[in-house]
């Protein structure tokens, strides 16, 4: 019976994830670097960091400006600036946000993957895989091909190729659908316990009379 219900659960919260990946159109403000931008959602303004991909520096405080950081951030601005439609897509297996509060999610240009276009040209790699994210096979068939033809950052002997995914943690919605899980088992067996307890006293009560 427990079973049943996990996997009804279980499937339920798939259903909602999937319906959850909606694109969603917004209105570009500004440019920041190669894997970050600013945009109006909902007429909010905020910062957009492109799920599961990280392009060479060019802001940061202490890195400075790295090798090929320049081209990406260019490649960068100049898509999103020209573009006619630029939308997002949340990963239904990501968050939402990340520490710094920024977005993160799949941006398309015009109904191409950026993510998926910097990768290519050897602009970026894919890291910060925390889950099965629904693009990340077809950003790592890209980076092959752009490691194997020494494109961009592919060129450099000294690039950290070692470090193109982080460690993957549990996706937030199994933890999500574990914790309602747990609170319905604890419900049913304090509930289970309330019966037991009542059948006894039926019982005890039929053998004292």
């Amino acid at each position: 019976m427990m079973k049943r219900i996990f996997i009804i659960l279980l499937s339920f919260m798939m259903f909602t994830n999937v319906i959850n990946a909606e694109k969603k159109e917004v209105n570009f403000l500004d440019c920041v670097d190669g894997d970050t931008i600013k945009v109006e959602v909902d007429g909010e303004k905020m910062t957009l960091r492109f799920l599961a991909i990280d392009t060479p520096e060019t802001v940061h405080p202490t890195k400075g400006v790295e090798p090929f950081g320049e081209e990406a951030s260019d490649y960068t601005c100049e898509k999103v600036k020209n573009a006619k439609n630029l939308s997002i897509e949340y990963d239904p297996n990501s968050d939402i946000k990340d520490k710094y509060d920024r977005l993160l999610a799949w941006v398309f240009v015009d109904d191409s993957l950026l993510q998926k276009e910097l990768v290519s040209l050897g602009y970026a790699k894919v890291a910060y895989i925390y889950g099965e994210y629904m693009y990340t096979d077809e950003l790592l068939e890209e980076e092959k091909k752009a490691a194997d033809s020494k494109l961009g950052i592919w060129s450099l002997e000294e690039y950290p190729n070692d470090e193109i995914i982080d460690e993957v943690k549990t996706p937030s919605w199994i933890d999500k659908t574990i914790d309602k899980l747990i609170d319905y088992m604890d419900k049913s067996i304090k509930s289970w316990i309330k019966s037991v307890k009542k059948l006894l006293k039926k019982e005890i009560n039929k053998m004292l009379d």
